[in-house]
């Protein structure tokens, strides 16, 4: 039996299926191993099936009385099957605005324990709870109406002002991207805790994979402000 179909089988009791998700302007957020990934083994598979199983339900409660009315607070957990991913977790959104948390084979192979697992599950659904992706939409045009009027105030062709629009987008976009994380590194902690799962054990998957160190407009804080915000906020527990 491919793993794939093994995969899809799961979803039935973890709400898991095989789908590609609508992308919004927000881009995956990359988690790259520097290795060529695997696909993940039985015992891999029913691992993930019992986290989601687990954080699910704990995660839409902390939705439900976190956020207003209008939030959407029923995840679906998918898998993303598309050949030659690397390890990346990410959450998006559908087209009815339901919160999407998808995760790559090779996240599903590549994580070492439960508690890593469950970590990265919470963490993603915190962005979900925190509103990161309108946030992003808003700080991108934000960024594109300044730097675009700037650009047609200082006398630039339609060429200029499309440039300067796009670039003050991603500026926008990027504003604020290392706080979203350290607050969904905060609220995954406490999901993580709350589903029974140890989440500084969690947070050593961040040793696995590249530092990006603090560098001008990158997406992601280093990885040791994000091991010690996860120590920090689970201490307080």
């Amino acid at each position: 039996m491919r793993w794939i179909v093994l995969i899809g089988l799961v979803g039935l009791a973890g709400c898991v299926s095989t789908v590609e998700p609508q992308q919004p302007a927000e881009q995956p957020r990359q988690t790259q191993v520097q290795k060529k990934p695997e696909p993940p083994t039985r015992s891999e598979v029913q691992r993930f099936a019992q986290v989601v199983k687990t954080v699910e339900p704990v995660a839409e409660r902390e939705c439900r009385t976190r956020t207003g009315a209008g939030t959407n607070c029923d995840f679906r957990i998918v898998v993303d099957d598309r050949p030659g991913q690397p390890v990346n977790a990410y959450q998006t959104l559908d087209k009815s605005g339901r919160p999407i948390l998808a995760f790559t084979l090779a996240m599903i192979s590549e994580v070492r324990n439960a508690d890593e697992l469950a970590f990265v599950m919470g963490h993603e659904a915190a962005h979900h709870i925190e509103g990161h992706i309108p946030r992003q939409q808003q700080n991108a045009m934000a960024g594109a109406v300044l730097l675009g009027g700037l650009a047609a105030l200082t006398g630039a062709g339609s060429d200029g002002v499309r440039v300067a629009t796009d670039l003050g987008a991603s500026v926008g976009a990027r504003s604020y991207s290392k706080d979203f994380e350290l607050e969904a590194d905060s609220l995954g902690t406490v999901i993580t805790r709350k589903a029974g799962y140890n989440p500084v054990r969690g947070a050593e998957f961040f040793t696995q994979i590249a530092d990006p160190g603090d560098r001008f407009l990158g997406t992601h804080p280093p990885n040791a402000k994000r091991i010690e915000t996860v120590r920090r906020v689970d201490a307080q527990l």
